[in-house]
């Protein structure tokens, strides 16, 4: 685990390594953590995500993300999850609607959420 300040938000980023992240639970957790770091967004790899995540019809990625939102946090998903949006249509739709919103973010790497944060910052700057 580490943190970072990108466009000033304060970031913890989960390492790879560790338990899969599957239930409301391990979302306290998250929060917890989050909390102790002083950090508003969580960058999770996707590795870490417990494959049923990745089912919609399973429920998980609703518990993990509603408990995160409802405590002001952001998620940012980094890693490849091609092969799941392969399988469903309805993760597709979902991972482009979160990517259009500000609360959870589906991500190749680290450099994209840079990215993506400076953009948003830029934007609000702007008006």
């Amino acid at each position: 685990m580490r943190t970072d300040e990108l466009s000033g938000i304060r970031v913890l980023f989960l390492s790879t390594e560790g338990d899969q992240i599957s239930t409301p639970d391990d979302a306290a957790d998250l929060v917890g953590s989050a909390w102790s770091h002083r950090a508003s967004l969580l960058a999770v790899p996707a590795e870490r995500l417990d494959p049923k995540f990745f089912n919609l019809r399973s429920g998980v990625a609703g518990e993990i993300t509603q408990k995160l939102v409802n405590y002001r946090l952001q998620l940012a998903v980094l890693g490849d999850i091609g092969d799941q949006l392969e399988k469903s249509g309805a993760l597709r739709d979902w991972v482009r609607e979160s990517n259009a919103g500000d609360h959870v973010w589906f991500l190749d790497d680290e450099l994209e959420l840079e990215d993506k944060l400076a953009r948003r910052a830029a934007r609000a700057t702007a008006r």
